[in-house]
This record gives structure tokens, sequence and C-alpha cells, in this order.
């Protein structure tokens, strides 16, 4: 079987001619930026064959490079095989870099009732006069201290097993560990002594890309550690489409395994941070949706992807960590929020908790935007949601030089309308390597107002300036020249790119107005917009008002929730009482099948201008277009 070696860092790996460069790169433990999920459609997973003989189409795959990289011979990896022993070069753009995750949360207030308690108690031995049993002189301590009476509470036999030896080792002074679940009380655990300081509890979002562990002292619900990681089921697809593709090809459990490492990565970091034992930690709350919880419990999501597209269970779920395989205690709580469908899951549930939209008279709408998009709309009587495929060019995928927000992304742009001179910023300040969703929404929006480009996002060739040029396919924009750039070539965005924005775009703003239409009410009518997530944390509110990727609302109504799954979570975490609440919002919620709405298409079709067909639903940026148009017609 053929050995390939990875440069710079000679990885090398025994493989089959069958398997393909990035099955081999993976193997060899190489994280490789697979955006589509290794089926040769976004271009992202390039490296350069240097020696031995492989099987590639050049000519199938040349729009993903320049002259210049093909005589170098850059290849797709993904639709590369090795035929003998070969050297292939790994550029560090390929694989997968440090990203900018968002973490913070808005930090609502809720009431400290945790679902955790610890129970510091000293148990009267028993005598001759009184022969009653250790377990029931055990309990009966705890029920004096405002814990469970006995007959309430479940002890496993593990801990039955220890009970004796424990309470007399200890001079029959112990604390317990008793959980409260939807079936009962629960003891988790007896220890020697007082430990009932030792109370910890991890609020985790469970993301598409990134995982957020937040850890709390449970006895006065304060946070005392944060820790991300990357989600690396990236390794098997980009997007939830690619994964659940994936896992029928005999992959789930291996997915299984990668959001349990990502997840235990988080919350040691975060325990780390805080100095906690990770065995001290007692209970987990994770917020993800539908398709990743299932993963994460290694329950079959390939039916949510063929019609009637319907999940396994919806309801909140409990386990114990051990079962899960999360490096906590292992009889420790797992508790994940419920889900309103097949791709309006935990996580926009914890959203629509953090936002406070549930509790509210105010009309909101919630927004989260990634490769999928989901949208809530509604108040404390009522909420309509639906969800559907943004594509990956928001997140920087069919995007020449779209990346994720990793360091040296593009991440703000703003051009002088009669000069065209051109500003950016960049994530941590680095050269720039590429453009990220907020850059592009910046991009998108500067060039509308500056009209390089019209309403249909078609680039005004008859402009004489250097940055506007007619490239190898399409006409571009050039957004850094190469001598300013860390790749050595000009960043370019292409009419092609921008056809793709808009197309990305429209499908999210076409979902608001069908939930706006269903309930019967205008922009006007909202009260609060809220986005959640990290793409629209850092996106510029003006700007996406611009482009119509959301409805023209003022701009003072548009709230950043930050990160709102971690936040939910971790309100359930400290009040579990707000569990049957957020089992209450997910039956509530009435959801729209996009597939199955009659006037999808019209209304997508409507938003493949800018910002919509209809100018006066923006009126606002109808007199910016204005302003465009006087400035045109004065030259």
């Amino acid at each position: 079987m053929p050995i390939v070696t990875f440069l710079p860092g000679f990885r090398k790996v025994e493989v089959s001619t069958s398997d393909s460069l990035m099955t081999a790169a993976q193997k060899a433990g190489l994280a490789i930026n697979a955006v589509c999920g290794g089926v040769g459609k976004c271009g992202k997973c390039v490296m350069f064959h240097k020696s031995g003989r492989i099987r590639f189409d050049t000519e199938r795959f040349r729009e993903f490079f320049s002259q210049e990289e093909r005589d170098a011979g850059a290849i797709l990896s993904c639709e590369a095989y090795p035929e003998d022993d070969c050297q292939i070069m790994v550029p560090e753009r390929t694989l997968i870099q440090s990203q900018q995750i968002l973490m913070n949360v808005m930090g609502q207030e809720t009431v400290l009732n945790p679902s955790i308690r610890k129970y510091y108690v000293q148990v009267q031995p028993p005598t001759l006069a009184t022969p009653t049993s250790d377990l029931y002189r055990l309990l009966d301590a705890i029920s004096g201290l405002d814990g469970p009476t006995s007959k309430q509470v479940y002890v496993p036999l593990e801990i039955l097993r220890v009970i004796p030896s424990m309470l007399r080792d200890s001079g029959w002074k112990v604390t317990a560990t008793i959980a409260r679940l939807p079936a009962g009380y629960r003891m988790i655990e007896i220890e020697k002594g007082d430990t009932s300081s030792q109370l910890y509890g991890a609020a985790v979002d469970l993301g598409t890309t990134t995982v957020v562990a937040f850890l709390r002292d449970l006895n006065t619900g304060q946070v005392i550690g944060v820790g991300s990681a990357y989600n690396k089921q990236i390794s098997c697809g980009e997007d939830i489409l690619s994964r659940v593709n994936y896992s029928k090809r005999k992959g789930l459990g291996r997915l299984q395994e990668l959001a349990v490492d990502s997840i235990n990565a988080a919350i040691t970091l975060a325990a780390n941070n805080a100095g906690v034992d990770r065995d001290d930690i007692c209970e987990v709350v994770i917020a993800g949706n539908t398709i990743m919880t299932h993963m994460l419990l290694a329950i079959d999501p390939s039916y949510m992807i063929e019609e009637p597209y319907v999940p396994v269970v919806r309801r909140s779920l409990t386990a114990s960590a051990g079962r899960v395989g999360l490096s906590i205690k292992p009889e420790g709580s797992v508790f994940i929020f419920p889900a309103v469908s097949d791709f309006i899951g935990g996580d926009i549930v914890a959203d629509i908790v953090a936002s406070g939209m549930a509790e509210s008279p105010d009309i909101s709408l919630l927004i989260d935007i990634g490769t999928n998009f989901e949208v809530v709309l509604g108040n404390n009587e009522w909420m309509f949601a639906c969800a559907g495929a943004a594509g990956p060019a928001l997140e920087g995928g069919e995007v020449l030089f779209g990346m994720r927000a990793n360091p040296g992304a593009i991440e703000k742009v703003s051009i002088d309308p009669a000069t065209l001179d051109l500003r950016c910023e960049t994530i941590n300040g680095k050269k720039p390597v590429g453009i990220c969703g907020s850059g592009l929404i910046d991009v998108l929006a500067e060039l509308l107002r500056s009209c390089v480009i019209d309403r249909t996002g078609r680039i005004n060739t008859t402009i004489s300036h250097p940055r506007i040029r007619q490239g190898e396919y399409f006409p571009e924009f050039v957004l850094a020249w190469k001598d300013e750039t860390g790749i050595g070539k000009d960043i370019v965005v292409t009419e092609n790119d921008i056809k793709n924005l808009i197309m990305s775009k429209a499908s999210t703003l076409a979902a608001c107005i069908i939930l706006m239409n269903q309930a019967g009410i205008t922009r006007e009518d909202i009260k609060n917009l809220y986005f959640a997530g990290g793409f629209g944390n850092y996106i510029n509110k003006d700007n996406a008002i611009t482009v119509g990727l959301i409805p023209e609302v003022p701009v003072d109504r548009i709230i950043n929730l930050g990160n709102g799954a971690a936040e939910g979570a971790n309100i359930a975490l400290i009040n579990r009482k707000m569990r049957k609440f957020v089992d209450d919002i997910a039956y509530r919620i009435g959801y729209v099948e996009l597939n199955a709405e009659p006037t999808f298409m019209d209304e997508y079709t409507k938003g493949t201008f800018l910002p919509h067909t209809d100018l006066t639903l923006f009126p606002m940026v109808e007199k910016s277009l204005e302003l465009c148009r006087l400035r045109v017609e004065a030259k």
C-alpha cells in the first residue's frame, strides 16, 4: 500500500489506493479544512503534489486554482488518490486554524435553584435499641436538612455497596450528592467528610463549528471558568448535511466520539482555568441543534434529512455522564435541551430563553445565521419558527477567498464612494489571508453604496479604477493587493462570489417575511430583533439591513445576544425550574416547513435583489441608493 508523506512536518501514513489524500491526512492527524465535507465543491482542501504518482483530474477542478498554482502541482485533496509512495505539501491555509470563538453572554439573572445539591450530614450510628438500616439513617439525616424524603430518593446499587464502609470509616460524617431528575431524586455519590463546598456544573453550547463550556459554582451560581474548542467533527464535514451523510457511511460512532472529545476539551479547559477537579463537576447542560445532539447520543440522524424530516426525539433528555462518555463525575447528570423540529434545535430554544422573548408581550424576531439559518418570530402568547439552508457563503464557503473567522481574516471593510479607497480590519491585526462572513456583508453593502455593483450584484466594469478588473473567470474587485496580504496574491471578491452571497441572504430574508406574513404583522410591529451566534454578533447592523439580510427595523431595536445558546444553557443549569419551561417553549412553537411553503420561492426570488425587489420595505436603503444614483449622474 502507498505511503503518503505530508510536508512540511514529514508525517507519514500508509493508506490504500482507494483512500483520498484528505482521508490520508486525517489519518495522519492533520485537521483539514473540509467545508463541503470532502465532495469537491468548496476548493478549500488545497494541497500541492511534490512527488510520486497520484490520480487527480486537474481540468475538472481548474476553477479553484490560478495558473501559477496549477503549475506548482495544486490539487484538491478530497479528489486526489495516491497510486504509489508520494510526498504532498500541505499549506497552512488548508489546516483548521484557531477561530474567533464567541464566548460572551448577556449575563441574565435567574433564580439560583440547581438540580444537584450536596448534603453534609452527621448520621446517628445504629444501636441494639434502634437497629434501623444504614440507608434509612442516611436518607433520614438528609431529609432533616430540607432534603427529599427517604421514599423519594433512588440509590443505585453501586452506591449501596459502599455505604456501610463509608459511614463507619468516616465516623458517620459524610456528604451525599443528590440529583433532581424528571422521575424523582437520585443519589449520585457519597463521600467522606464535608465536601459540600465542591459542587460544580457546566453549561455547554455544542455548536457545529465550536464548543463553548461555562463552569459554574452551583453553591453560588457564579461563573468560575470558561473554555472553548473546535468541534472535531469538522474533519468529517463542515456542515450538518455532510456529517449526516458521513454517519450514513457507518460513521455515526466516530461522530459521537468526536462530539464527546470536543465537549471534554472545552470542559477541561474551563476546569483548568478555574482550578477545579473535573470529578467535582456533577452536571452538564447541553444546548445544540437537533442533529448535533442526536449524534452526541449516537442516535441515528439520517431520517431527518429525508421526507417527512422527523427527528427520533424532540423532548429534553437526561442521561448519566458515564453513559455519554463525558469526563466529569461518571454518575453525574447530563441534561440536553429539547428541539422543535429537525432543524430548530435546543440551541435555538436556548436562544429564546436568553432573549426573554417567550416571557414578553412585545413581538420579537430572533435570527441565527450560519451555513443554515433559524428564524423565530413571536412573544409570550405565540411563536412561529422556520429553518433552511443559507448556503456556506456567509461562512466563507463558495467564496473564492472566503474563510472562517480565523486570524488574518478581513472582518470589517469600508469604501470611500468617491475614490474607492478601501480600509479593512483583520482578526488579530494580521496581514489579510481571506475574508470572513462579517467582512463579506460589509463588502456587499459598501460596493452597493459606492455604485460598484447594481442591485443584481453585477460589477460595473465601465468604471475605470485599478480595483475593478476582469478576472480569469469573472469580473472582480480587489480588496487587498498581493504585497499587502499574507498569502502573496491579490485578495478579490468576484461577481460569482457576490451572486452566492446574494442567494444566501435571500433565503434568510424570505424566511423572515414568510413568518411575518404567517403572523399577519409588518416590520413596524417588530419591537426587538435579536441576532444570536457568532456571525450575528460581529456583523455591522446597518450593512445587514442595506443588503437585505434582515428586515429594515430601527437599528436601536437590533440586539446582539452574544452566545445565546450558552446563555440559555447557563440559565437552565442554575435554575432547574427553567427546564420545564424550555420543554413548554419547544412544544408551543408553530414550525413552518419552508420546503412545503408555496410562497417561499417567490419570496426568495424577490430577495435576490439588493436589498429586495420592493424598495418600499427598505425606505432608508432606498434613500441611500438614490444618493448613489445622483452621484453617478453628476459624473
